[in-house]
């Protein structure tokens, strides 16, 4: 088995009008990715260099993007590679192995935002019990079963496609998604159902929690005065906003599989490239200047002149 799936290579037709824009896709693809990497890259690091940003909101933060970093670097130097190259293939075993990481990071971000909608609602909600409940500890915890849990579930799943035999080997992708199922002979019922219990607890549970922690958080913040609303929205809008974004991302990913070749070629490429440059490079934005501690290191950084 291990020798069948080594030789099995996948062609990956996703891309439009490639011999035409080649070298456009590639600097494209080549700034993206160096944007991502040095614009989450420098916000983990203040967060690790300064002292005042160690508390468990901006820890979170960092896994956060951290996971943007990995997310990239599981794709764009494979598109960079496919944009150059005459054929555009991958092994199946590397493709399996580019989806893992895909998903595991994917999952791990529901995760994360959950946990960080808990650190905002003890923080607002129970401000006393705060120092006593997110200790160093149990912050360590949350992010272990963020990363964890997701690893061993699509690990799991990835060893479950390994042995699936394959009737299809081209489909309308240019990175390892949803759209491998394509490629399936059959669907396995036994895949379809491990899928769907990912889905419940990796995603939609970690997104009713953070929607019930919110509401809690808002009533809490109507019923308090002016100082508690400030907080509230200071520390909450970032969040809510990459959590609208990578959900919309993420809705896509499991509609296109649904509606299959139906779904035009352009339309996908598009979608594809826009759901790995927005969501990177929207969580540095977002965290950099809407949080007030990391946009004032940032200006410290960027125009120590013009700090007094």
């Amino acid at each position: 088995m291990d020798y069948e799936l080594n030789l099995t290579y996948i062609t990956l037709d996703g891309y439009v009008e490639l011999d035409k824009y080649r070298f456009v896709y590639f600097v494209i693809m080549f700034t993206a990715y160096i944007l991502i990497i040095c614009s989450n890259s420098t916000i983990v690091c203040l967060i690790v260099i300064h002292k005042n940003l160690h508390e468990p909101m901006y820890i979170f933060i960092a896994a956060l993007l951290m996971n943007s970093v990995l997310f990239s670097t599981a794709i764009y130097p494979k598109f960079m590679i496919d944009v150059l190259s005459e054929k555009q293939i991958i092994s199946y075993s590397a493709c399996l192995f580019q989806g893992f990481f895909i998903y595991n990071l994917g999952g791990s971000e529901f995760l994360l935002l959950a946990a960080m909608s808990y650190d905002r609602y003890v923080s607002i909600c129970k401000p006393l019990q705060y120092p006593t409940i997110m200790t160093k500890t149990n912050v360590s915890i949350f992010l272990f079963l963020a990363w964890f849990s997701s690893a061993c579930h699509f690990a799991g799943l990835t060893i479950l496609n390994a042995k699936t035999k394959l009737c299809n080997f081209s489909f309308k992708g240019i990175s390892c998604n949803n759209v491998i199922y394509e490629l399936h002979c059959v669907r396995s019922s036994v895949s379809t159902l491990y899928g769907a219990v990912g889905l419940i607890y990796l995603v939609i549970l970690p997104f009713l929690f953070i929607i019930f922690t919110y509401t809690k958080i808002l009533i809490i913040a109507y019923r308090s005065g002016r100082e508690v609303r400030r907080k509230a929205a200071e520390t909450c809008l970032p969040h809510l906003l990459v959590l609208i974004s990578f959900s919309c991302l993420s809705m896509y990913d499991v509609i296109i599989v649904r509606i299959e070749s139906s779904f035009p070629k352009t339309a996908r490429l598009i979608m594809t490239l826009q759901a790995a440059l927005y969501h990177p490079l929207f969580n540095p934005l977002i965290y950099g200047l809407k949080m007030k501690e990391i946009s004032k290191h940032l200006k410290r950084l960027f125009c120590p002149a013009r700090i007094i």
